[in-house]
């Protein structure tokens, strides 16, 4: 099994951040909709594939140790991002996992997308994330590729509202 390429593995799940990394925290409201409808969306790779991504996964659901491939864009310009899942979380107020890259990604870091429901029944969407050029094509990005990061996030926002409408 490939190691994960940065040594803070869980950080998006307590919010803590490490030095070093450029970090994404997005939080929007979904509405009120259906909380497990939501999660098993996020849950099932049905949010990543509602919103344009290619995904390969060992297991048919977020679970620590299941590894995904990512696929952003068409054909041979198609970019590979290879991570595992390295914390999930289903229970009654939050479903959503994390995931670390691996060898190959383009940056190092760690992903998080999370739905949660809060007092008054709206469920929010976050992602959060801690990331730093691996090679090349990340490093050329520069300030785009956080773009291309804050862009992402909404376009998950968005697909998630079309998912539980």
């Amino acid at each position: 099994m490939d190691p994960l390429t940065y040594d803070e593995v869980g950080a998006t799940r307590t919010g803590q951040l490490p030095p070093g990394y450029r970090h994404l925290r997005y939080r929007t409201s979904i509405g009120r909709v259906d909380f497990a409808a939501a999660g098993e969306a996020v849950l099932d790779w049905r949010l990543h594939r509602a919103a344009g991504v290619r995904i390969e996964a060992t297991g048919p659901r977020a679970a620590e140790g299941v590894t995904v491939v990512a696929g952003l864009g068409l054909g041979p310009l198609r970019l590979r991002a290879p991570c595992r899942v390295v914390w999930a979380v289903a229970d009654a107020s939050r479903a959503g996992f994390g995931y670390g890259t691996l060898p190959g990604h383009p940056a190092r870091g760690e992903e998080a997308f999370l739905v949660e429901r809060d007092d008054r029944g709206e469920v929010w969407f976050s992602v959060t994330a801690f990331s730093r050029p691996a090679g090349w094509l990340m490093t050329a990005a520069g300030p785009f590729g956080v773009a291309f990061q804050h862009l992402y996030a909404r376009n998950l926002a968005a697909a998630l509202r079309r998912l539980t409408r």
